[in-house]
């Protein structure tokens, strides 16, 4: 019998803190980043290769499982973990967030979201309380709340509207979860860019009680600036003693900015989505391998990097398997983005460790500052 669901802040520097979530599949030692296997798996890896780069939690997805291959399949078959050959916790997005960016023909009432589905255009619908059947189904350590996730821009008057009926569906989220040991339900902060929004879903998740605290409804195009205001103004209002999780983020300057902020946990399709495209991330500059410069460059990526793309292959290497079109291509560098996410994650939480945070903090700052993806050329 698992232990219970925990969180335990073992070290703070100003805002951000060292800390580690205890669940009935295992320990997530936070700040944490984790990959995204929206269908059950992590794009272009294997599990064991996913372990291999330090990741202790992932990301799936409520709304895709439940069209393909069907919780109910899943649950038949053992659960998610087993499925996917996945011990460690699984985190689950309910779905509300792909209802709405990828769902055909959605309406949505105080009931909940009906909507045609993207794959075959049959028609479903998303209730809170089925949304935590599914994922109950699919024995998700970390459940989420169905939520509405606005649009940018949003008028504060729709926002409002729709942080409100999020506000309902969370509570319904809540009476629908069944407790058991070492598993958790997270509330979703919603309110746009508008701070009275957020500190008023806040307040109303804070009365519900959740086991953590997640802060949606961002980088959705509002940018960076606006981004941090808005965490500045919700973090204050959540528990200090619960996991805050930021969701969908994001590029390497987000993460290490809001972990100052405050934020335990983050994924994010970036390193996945970049890895299939010829992109990687380095401690030096951010590398498009499509580029002909890396036609003869006997370099590795990143000599301090411990991947396999980095120990046993070449730029000109890995350059040749990008513009060819090789599958090997996308599983290095993909391979090499998540172990780099999660070396970041790992620097960060050594500096909260050893009272260097803020050191930490400016050189990376420095670092990241050097620019994104390097133009095609």
């Amino acid at each position: 019998m698992s232990g219970p669901f925990a969180f335990e802040v073992l070290k703070c520097a100003g805002a951000a803190r060292r800390g580690r979530l205890h669940t009935a599949h295992g320990i997530v030692d936070t700040p944490a980043f984790m990959p995204v296997g929206t269908a059950g798996t992590v794009k272009a890896m294997t599990p064991a290769a996913l372990r291999a780069t330090g990741a202790e939690i992932i990301l799936a997805n409520t709304y895709h499982l439940m069209l393909r291959p069907g919780a109910e399949r899943i649950a038949r078959l053992g659960g998610l973990h087993r499925f996917m050959d996945w011990p460690g916790p699984i985190l689950t997005d309910s779905g509300g967030y792909q209802v709405m960016s990828l769902a055909q023909l959605r309406t949505v009432s105080e009931e909940g979201v009906v909507f045609q589905s993207h794959l075959d255009g049959a028609r479903h619908m998303l209730t809170p309380e089925r949304a935590i059947e599914v994922q109950r189904l699919l024995d998700a350590t970390i459940a989420m709340v169905l939520d509405e996730c606005t649009d940018w821009p949003c008028e504060e008057g729709v926002a409002a509207q729709s942080m409100r009926l999020s506000m309902r569906w969370a509570e319904r989220s809540k009476a629908a979860f069944r407790e058991r040991p070492g598993y958790g339900l997270f509330g979703i902060v919603q309110g746009s860019v508008y701070p009275g929004l957020r500190e008023e879903s806040a307040k109303a998740l804070k009365a519900i009680g959740f086991e953590g605290y997640g802060i949606g409804g961002l980088a959705v195009g509002e940018g960076q600036a606006l981004m941090f205001a808005t965490l500045e103004a919700t973090v204050p209002q959540l528990p200090a003693e619960e996991p805050r999780y930021l969701m969908g983020v994001g590029k390497p300057a987000d993460i290490i900015q809001a972990v100052a902020r405050g934020i335990d946990l983050f994924d994010c399709v970036i390193p996945t989505r970049s890895g299939r495209t010829g992109q990687a991330f380095t401690r030096r500059a951010a590398i498009n391998l499509r580029n002909a410069r890396h036609a003869e460059d006997p370099r590795p990526l990143d000599a301090a990097c411990r991947c396999p793309a980095c120990q046993g292959f070449s730029r000109a290497y890995l350059h040749h398997l990008v513009k060819a079109g090789e599958i090997l291509g996308a599983m290095l560098l993909t391979w090499h983005n998540l172990t780099y996410y999660q070396e970041l994650m790992a620097g960060l939480r050594r500096a909260l460790e050893e009272d260097r945070f803020l050191a930490a903090l400016a050189e990376l700052s420095a670092e990241l500052a050097l620019g994104d993806i390097e133009p095609l050329r």
